[in-house]
């Protein structure tokens, strides 16, 4: 195998032809996670002719790499027409020594960064997902690919939909369209949320508050506006991903917030791909 790079330099690990444009895998040495990462990023075929094409960021959930939705997304003819560069990555560090659940669920460690920098021990050594998604990979993107980041979005699905929404709201003016897919709202008032924020920020709730959508938005974040897909027959609807309370925090805010209910579908990829057009041309009419 070869070396992996150092920072600031690209393995690419595949490309291949898809829709015009080049499907490609890619891996680098991370400064904020001290690891190896690896991330997917489509290229339209609008960028051979030298266009500078907007970004849409897609962070995955629990458990996924990179590979889910690069593999199960059905993201790449839409994104093809619509001249979009399309980046998944990682939902954690990966590789020998970095800790995982002391338990081996799937729902903390390994798979489950939660997009959050990490200040308990042992994961403030290299669970650093915020600044990865926010900072480094960004860069990196912009002094290797032919990325317009003054035009850039962000949407994700479950976790990954959370880190979507608070990067959002956290970061206003940084991206002109912010969207979801059964999005874990409020994740201080989750189980999966309880668990990974106590364990990655410690037992101090009110340093959970810059990592919950609703609670930012009640401490005054604010963004144009949210699309949100959630579907009917969702498992963690009701315990886990909570819509109502994101809706509630946007009423109260006056955040114009399209949530739509999909009757039969459920968590999985046959839901994302279902609507991942649907939210691709959202993010495309505000990226112009």
């Amino acid at each position: 195998m070869a070396a992996v790079p150092s920072s600031g330099e690209l393995e690419t690990v595949s490309a291949v032809r898809a829709h015009g444009g080049v499907q490609g895998v890619y891996r680098h040495r991370s400064r904020e996670t001290g690891t190896p990462m690896t991330f997917s990023l489509f290229t339209p075929p609008q960028a051979a002719a030298g266009a500078r094409c907007p970004v849409v960021w897609f962070l995955s959930g629990l458990t996924c790499t990179h590979a889910n939705v690069t593999e199960k997304g059905e993201y790449r003819r839409a994104c093809a027409e619509l001249g979009l560069i399309f980046v998944a990555p990682d939902t954690s560090p990966r590789g020998e020594g970095v800790p995982g659940d002391p338990d081996g669920a799937y729902d903390f460690g390994l798979g489950a960064g939660f997009y959050v920098d990490a200040t308990e021990p042992p994961y403030a050594d290299s669970y650093h997902m915020w600044s990865y998604v926010a900072e480094e990979l960004p860069a990196l993107v912009a002094l290797h690919f032919p990325a317009d980041l003054g035009r850039q979005s962000v949407m994700g699905h479950s976790m990954g939909g959370h880190g979507a929404l608070t990067l959002g709201l956290r970061l206003p003016g940084r991206y002109r369209a912010v969207s979801a897919l059964a999005p874990i709202v409020a994740p201080s008032q989750a189980p999966w949320g309880e668990k990974a924020l106590g364990g990655y920020l410690g037992a101090d709730r009110s340093a959970w508050r810059r990592h919950d959508a609703v609670a930012l938005i009640e401490d005054g974040a604010r963004v144009a506006g949210l699309l949100v897909d959630q579907g009917e027959a969702d498992p963690f609807l009701v315990e886990q991903l909570q819509p109502q309370r994101l809706q509630a925090a946007c009423v109260a805010a006056d955040i114009p917030l399209t949530l739509r209910m999909q009757p039969g579908y459920d968590h999985s990829y046959f839901f994302i791909s279902s609507f991942m057009e649907d939210h691709l041309r959202w993010h495309a009419e505000r990226l112009r």
